[in-house]
C-alpha cells in the first residue's frame, strides 16, 4: 500500500474522529443538566436510559452483514448522519420516553461508526503506525472536544438546550454529507471476512472487551450523575471540566500511542487497571467537589490507554479477520454494558456506593487477565 493510500484513509479519519468528537461531546456535556434540569430523571432512569444506550453497541454483530450491501467507509459516513440526527433531536423530545428514542438513534449512529473506524485503522496501518495513528486521533478528538466545550461555555448563556443540540446535530451531519462524498480506499488490503468470526486463540481479548464494557458503562452512567446530584455541578462547571480533561489529553494521547510501541500492552494496560482501582474506590467515598473532579480527569487519561487492547489484537489477528472480529468485541465489550447500567441505576438507589466499587472489583479481574498478554514483536 503506498502512502498516498494511508493518507488519503488518515484524512478520511481525521474529518470522521472530529465529527463524531464534536457531535458525542455536546450530547454528553448537555445529558446529564438536560436529563435532571430540564427532564427531571432519576438516578434509576439514568441508568435504564444508559442501558438502552448500549443496545446498539450490543447489535454491532449486524455491521458484518451490513458490510455485504455497502462498504465500509459509506457505513461509517452513514453511522455519523444518524448520529448527528439523535444529538440534534434531543432536546426537542424532553421527555422520559423521548430521551429514550434520541438516545438509541444518536448510539446506534457513535457505535456503528466505531465498530468500522476501529477496522479501517487496524486495516490500513501497520503494526507500528497503528498505536501512534489511534493516539493522534484520539488527540484531535481531544482538541475537538474541547473547542466543542468551550462553545457550549459561551452559547450556553445566550441558547437554550433544544437549540444547541441542533446547532451540533446539524454539523455533524454536514461533516458526514462530505464524508460520503469520499473513497479513501485502497485495493491493496486483504479482503474481509463477511461473515462472524470466533477464534479460541482471541480469547484474551474477548475477555477484555467484555470486562472493559462493564467497567466502563459505570463511570459513563454514573461519574458526570454523581457530580450532578451530589457536588450539584453547574454546566458551566461540568463543560469547564471537560475543558480541562481535554487539553489534559490533547497533550497525552499521542504519547500514549508512543508509549505501546516502547513498553508494550501488557505494561500499559497493567498501569491503565491498576489506577482504575484507585479511581473508583475513590468515587465511593470522595467528599470534595474539587477531588472528584480530579478523579473524573485521572478516568478519561487512563481510558486512553485501552487503545492498546486493539493494538494487541493487531498483533495476533489474522488480517482478513479484522473487521469483523471489531464488531464481535464490540457485541461482547455492550453484553455487560446494557446491563450493568439499569442494575447499577437499581444500586444507586440502595447506596450510590455500590456501583462504584463493583467498577473497581471488574478493575482488578482486568489487572489479572493482561498478565496473560504475549505479543510477537511486530516486524
Amino acid at each position: 500500500m503506498s502512502d498516498a493510500d494511508r493518507r488519503r484513509m488518515y484524512i478520511f479519519l481525521l474529518v470522521m474522529t472530529v465529527a463524531v468528537a464534536a457531535g458525542f461531546q455536546a450530547w454528553r456535556t448537555l445529558y446529564n443538566n438536560f436529563a435532571v434540569d430540564i427532564v427531571g430523571l432519576t438516578g434509576q432512569q439514568i441508568g435504564i436510559i444508559q442501558s438502552v444506550r448500549e443496545i446498539p453497541g450490543f447489535l454491532a454483530l449486524l455491521v458484518i452483514y451490513l458490510l455485504l450491501f455497502i462498504a465500509e467507509h459509506r457505513l461509517a459516513a452513514l453511522s455519523i448522519a444518524i448520529l448527528g440526527l439523535g444529538v440534534g433531536l434531543t432536546g426537542s423530545m424532553p421527555t422520559y420516553h423521548g430521551m429514550i428514542i434520541t438516545t438509541l438513534i444518536m448510539s446506534f449512529g457513535f457505535h456503528y461508526y466505531e465498530t468500522v473506524n476501529q477496522s479501517l485503522t487496524l486495516q490500513y496501518f501497520s503494526l507500528k503506525e497503528a498505536p501512534v495513528i489511534m493516539g493522534k486521533l484520539r488527540a484531535m478528538g481531544s482538541a475537538t472536544n474541547l473547542v466543542v466545550g468551550g462553545a457550549i461555555f459561551l452559547l450556553s448563556m445566550k441558547l437554550d438546550f433544544q437549540q444547541l443540540f441542533w446547532l451540533f446535530g446539524i454539523l455533524v451531519i454536514l461533516a458526514a454529507g462530505w464524508c460520503l462524498t469520499q473513497n479513501p480506499t485502497s485495493k491493496n488490503i486483504p479482503p474481509q471476512h463477511k461473515k462472524m468470526v470466533l477464534r479460541w486463540r482471541y480469547w484474551l481479548f474477548y475477555m477484555l472487551n467484555f470486562l472493559a464494557g462493564a467497567r466502563r458503562q459505570i463511570f459513563v452512567a454514573f461519574a458526570v450523575f454523581l457530580m450532578v446530584d451530589k457536588f450539584q455541578f453547574t454546566i458551566q462547571e461540568v463543560t469547564l471540566l471537560f475543558i480541562a480533561n481535554n487539553v489534559i489529553n490533547w497533550w497525552l494521547s499521542p504519547a500514549i500511542g508512543r508509549a505501546v510501541n516502547t513498553y508494550g500492552e501488557r505494561k500499559v494496560l497493567t498501569l491503565e487497571y491498576a489506577a482504575m482501582v484507585f479511581v473508583f474506590v475513590s468515587y465511593a467515598y470522595v467528599e470534595s467537589k474539587i477531588l472528584v473532579a480530579f478523579l473524573y480527569v485521572l478516568d478519561h487519561i487512563f481510558f486512553n490507554f485501552s487503545l492498546a487492547i486493539k493494538s494487541y489484537f493487531q498483533k495476533i489477528a489474522d488480517p482478513t479477520d479484522i473487521a469483523p472480529s471489531m464488531a464481535v468485541s464490540f457485541t461482547i465489550n455492550h453484553i455487560a454494558a446494557v446491563v450493568v447500567p439499569a442494575l447499577g441505576g437499581m444500586l444507586w438507589m440502595v447506596d450510590y456506593k455500590i456501583p462504584f466499587l463493583g467498577a473497581a472489583g471488574i478493575s482488578v479481574m482486568s489487572l489479572i487477565l493482561v498478565q496473560f498478554i504475549r505479543t510477537p514483536d511486530a516486524e
